[in-house]
């Protein structure tokens, strides 16, 4: 199964400077789990120390936002999974 995944412009040159990668998993944590084992240096941009998501950042599947639990969410051959950052402040 290969899903790929989109990495948003301000992590590309820790990827290699390429904006999307195909990876295997059945469910969206899956996917990223490998995403970052493939680019190590990205886990601390997308992941806490404890393994979840860190604040700021949505995942998005084919379009559609997965919150509430994003890591849980099946994925098949041939969706699309999306790295977003949202804009935190006040």
């Amino acid at each position: 199964m290969s899903v790929a995944v989109r990495i948003p412009p301000s992590l590309q040159a820790l990827a290699g400077d390429v904006s999307e990668v195909s990876v295997a998993g059945d469910t969206v944590g899956a996917c990223l789990r490998e995403l970052v084992r493939l680019y190590p240096q990205l886990k601390v941009k997308i992941f806490t120390g404890r393994g979840k998501l860190l604040k700021g950042i949505n995942i998005f599947v084919n379009g559609v936002n997965v919150f509430p639990n994003p890591l849980a969410k099946p994925v098949s051959s041939g969706d699309i999974v999306h790295v977003a950052y949202t804009v935190l402040g006040g």
